[in-house]
This record gives structure tokens, C-alpha cells and sequence, in this order.
């Protein structure tokens, strides 16, 4: 790993407001103190990135009269056909295209499966959790929030088009057999990897390291897995969704495999739901406080909302249950208006009949995969209105 400095200056600026929000992690974590030896290599990563991908990124900015330079066109080749559809490959795509290739030894690519089967499962209950908890949650902290707002994503009329961009990767990922190599689900989760890469170098050099370390560095990425595995589990369990123990360590090694895709490093991990919730606490530890970006991005897409069909209904509800989740201090924070949790009482209900008795009768997991997916598909269509749903290009 690259460092560039000890830590930045974000490194736990902010840390009697993270112990507040991060309160339900701790318990969730079985975190009676905080790992100062933890905390200390989250404050490094902060100044570490994805290396692999950090090589391939460099070749893809070379001059075009450059034999090594890795262009665009051979990318997606290497990705839909592997080495053999780009003769001559330059060594970085080479390099990089041979580490992917080769499985981890901890992969099990059966438990991979059934993890997207349990994630889809969730139905709506995931969506509205990645959206709320993890999305606009993740505003609280400065850093990621101000490179989203530095290079136009989720901002402004862009808005829309990200949050499909994100919805239709992370359906792709949550297909069985959607991270098979060189399934849609695997290219999208190495598309996005490269796209990375590339602000990672654009940026860096009008980036305040000094402040928030390198703009996509290790650390976040390890913040922003755990987004997707651990606090889904925590909100989907809290909107009444029953999870096993198998079904939670299934979706645990789904992402997992996706963050090692991601170029996330193995140190960040992990196995169990309990483990990211142990971490999770303390990547919110080491955060800074909110700044103005994150108020920017929160109201951008309750905005977004308003857009869609039944566009009233959607912003309520979702206020509503954001209120839940974050609590009042934080919608103050986001500059979002407060609403009773009538949503809340509302899913419990319909999780409880859906999961609790139809989900236990003889097809009733059937039908609750075919109805996740369904829901997945309609979710698509209301944020793209039109069937272009391709992930957005690399930059040329």
C-alpha cells in the first residue's frame, strides 16, 4: 500500500458526535471499548488505495501513441472475454486481469448465490435501507460526500441518474450467478472498480489530502462495503424481516466477494454480520463531521423522489422512515424535515404477514424471490424512465 501522509486531519475530528450515531454499531458489535490499534490502521488507510487498480488506471492515461496505454475498447473486451479477447494486451490489464481471474482461496461461489438469493429476497426492505441508512447516513461525515459533490455525482440533475446507476449495479450483483466471471454482476463491479481508480488519480493532485486523505482510499471503501452487507442486515432485521444465522453469513460472503473485487483490502474483510458491525463502529469513530455536501446530497434526492410516480407518497415515506433511522438531531443536520414513523409500523405489519407466515408456507420462499426481483425491476424502471439502464462510461 501507498501512504501519503500519517493521518488526515479528518481522523476522528469528530468523535463525541460518531460515538452518538454509532451507539446502535456498538452494541450490535459487542464493542465494550474502542480498539485504539483498530482505529489507528483505519486512520492509515485513509491515505492507502486499491494499488492493482491504481496500475491499470495509470495505463489507461498514458498517451494514446503508448503501447502500454490500456484503452477503453480493450477493457471491455478483457472483461466480457477475459486475456484471450485482447491479443498483445498491454501488462497492466494483463496484471490485472489475471488477479481477478484467479478466485480467492476463501470463495465459495455456491454460498455466493445463495447470498443474492436472500439479498433479492429482501425485497423492497434492502432498496429502501441502502437508500436511507446507507445512502443519505452516510452524508453525516465529511469526505465522500464532498468528492460526490466535486464530480457532479448525486448532485443536481445528475441525481437520478446515479441512484440508477447504483440500483442496477447492485441488482446485477444480487442476481445468482450475476458475479460469475464475466457475468453482468462481475464486469459492472470491475467497471466501477476502474472508474475508481481513475478519479483516484484525476483528483488527487486538487484533492485536500492533508484533510481528508486520498479522495477514494481505503478506509471509506471499507465503510462503504459495510454499508451493503452489515447495515442492511441491522435496517432490514429493524423493518421486521426475519434473517437466520446461515442467510446472514450467506449475504456476508456475497459482499465480501464483491469488496475483494472492489480492490478492497483483505484486512477489510470480513466473515460474520457481528465482525462489520465491529468495524463499522469504528470507521464512524474515525470520521469527520458533516459538512456542507452532505445537506446538498440528503435534499437532492428527497427531490429526485418527488419526480417519480407517486412521487408524494415516496418523499412522505421515506421521510418518515428516515426519521426512524437517523433520528431527530440527524434530519436537523440534513436539513431534512421530520415525520411521525407511521412508515415504520406500516412495513412491520406487511414484513410480518410476507416473511413471518406466507414466506413459511410450502413455495413461500419461491415466491419471495420472484416477488424481490420483480420489485428490483420496477425500481429500475421508475429511475430510469426509459430502458437505457447501462452503467455509466468510463471516463475517455
Amino acid at each position: 500500500m501507498t501512504s501519503v501522509a500519517m493521518y488526515p486531519s479528518r481522523y476522528r475530528s469528530a468523535e463525541e458526535r460518531s460515538r452518538r450515531i454509532g451507539r446502535v454499531l456498538k452494541y450490535a458489535g459487542g464493542v465494550k471499548r474502542p480498539d485504539e490499534q483498530l482505529l489507528a490502521r483505519l486512520g492509515t488507510a485513509f491515505t492507502e488505495q486499491d494499488e492493482l487498480g491504481a496500475r491499470l488506471a495509470g495505463a489507461m492515461r498514458l498517451r494514446a501513441d503508448d503501447p502500454d496505454r490500456v484503452t477503453m475498447t480493450r477493457y471491455r473486451a478483457a472483461l466480457e472475454g477475459g486475456l484471450q479477447a485482447v491479443p498483445d494486451a498491454p501488462p497492466a490489464l494483463v496484471e490485472f486481469m489475471r488477479a481477478v481471474e484467479q478466485d480467492p482461496p476463501w470463495l465459495d461461489r455456491e454460498l455466493v448465490d445463495e447470498g443474492a438469493r436472500v439479498f433479492r429476497r429482501f425485497g423492497r426492505n434492502a432498496a429502501d435501507v441502502l437508500l436511507q441508512l446507507s445512502l443519505i447516513g452516510g452524508y453525516r461525515f465529511g469526505g465522500p460526500p464532498d468528492l460526490l459533490v466535486a464530480t457532479g455525482g448525486l448532485t443536481g440533475d445528475s441525481t437520478r441518474r446515479r441512484l440508477a446507476e447504483t440500483q442496477s449495479w447492485a441488482v446485477a450483483v444480487t442476481t445468482p450467478g450475476g458475479l460469475e466471471q464475466y457475468a453482468p454482476g462481475w464486469r459492472t463491479t470491475l467497471h466501477v472498480r476502474a472508474m475508481h481508480a481513475l478519479v483516484n488519480q484525476a483528483f488527487s493532485p486538487r484533492w485536500d489530502v492533508e484533510r481528508w486523505g486520498l479522495p477514494i482510499n481505503q478506509a471509506d471503501q471499507a465503510g462503504t462495503l459495510g454499508l451493503f452487507d452489515g447495515t442492511v442486515l441491522i435496517g432490514v432485521k429493524a423493518l421486521g424481516v426475519p434473517v437466520s444465522r446461515d442467510e446472514s453469513l450467506a449475504v456476508m460472503h456475497l459482499w465480501k466477494y464483491v469488496g475483494w473485487l472492489m480492490g478492497v483490502d483483505e484486512h477489510w474483510l470480513v466473515d460474520t454480520e457481528r465482525e462489520r458491525h465491529r468495524l463499522n463502529y469504528h470507521v464512524v469513530l474515525a470520521q469527520a463531521d458533516i459538512t456542507e455536501a452532505g445537506p446538498k446530497l440528503a435534499q437532492d434526492i428527497i427531490s429526485v423522489l418527488g419526480t417519480l410516480p407517486h412521487g408524494r407518497w415516496k418523499t412522505e415515506r421515506n421521510l418518515s422512515m428516515l426519521s426512524v433511522f437517523l433520528g431527530r438531531e440527524s434530519m436537523r443536520e440534513l436539513g431534512l424535515p421530520w415525520r411521525p414513523p407511521w412508515a415504520l409500523g406500516m412495513l412491520w405489519t406487511a414484513n410480518t404477514v410476507r416473511h413471518r407466515v406466507l414466506g413459511r408456507l410450502p413455495g413461500g420462499r419461491e415466491r419471495l424471490d420472484t416477488s424481490g426481483g420483480a420489485v428490483a425491476q420496477r425500481i429500475l424502471a421508475e429511475y430510469y424512465g426509459s430502458d437505457d439502464r447501462e452503467v455509466a462510461d468510463l471516463p475517455a
